[in-house]
């Protein structure tokens, strides 16, 4: 395998979603550089797979990390609140921000599958 730098740079992540903060670009840095680690590690054959999907799927992730960082820093896993006769609750999707891959990008790293066969007599 050729590939061992980071898929995606912290301005593909930008253009992607928001500009960064001085602390949001220093956390994406280290998030981007993980990210394509696990890119490398879940991918069938990660030379075959286009740049752009890598570029895709990397952001992806390290957004997803970002946003669950910003919304939840405590890492609580749910949440309830009352008002009167009103009630809200909720789960946190990604409570710790961790990094992760959803099953459409898992399906991308793979590639295109292809039938194949095999003769299981001998010749004749």
């Amino acid at each position: 395998m050729g590939t061992t730098k980071p898929f995606a740079t912290v301005a593909d992540l930008e253009a992607r979603w928001h500009p960064l903060t001085d602390n949001e670009h220093a956390k994406a840095e280290v998030l981007i550089g993980d990210a394509s680690d696990m890119i490398i590690d879940a991918a069938a054959d990660v030379d075959s797979v286009r740049p752009e999907t890598l570029t895709r799927i990397c952001c992806q992730m390290v957004k997803r990390a970002m946003i669950a960082e910003a919304t939840n820093p405590t890492g609580v896993t749910q949440y309830s609140q009352t008002a009167g006769s009103f009630s809200e609750s909720g789960t946190y999707a990604n409570p710790t921000g961790d990094l992760y891959l959803l099953a459409a990008e898992k399906r991308a790293l793979r590639g295109s599958q292809r039938a194949w066969h095999t003769t299981m007599q001998g010749e004749t």
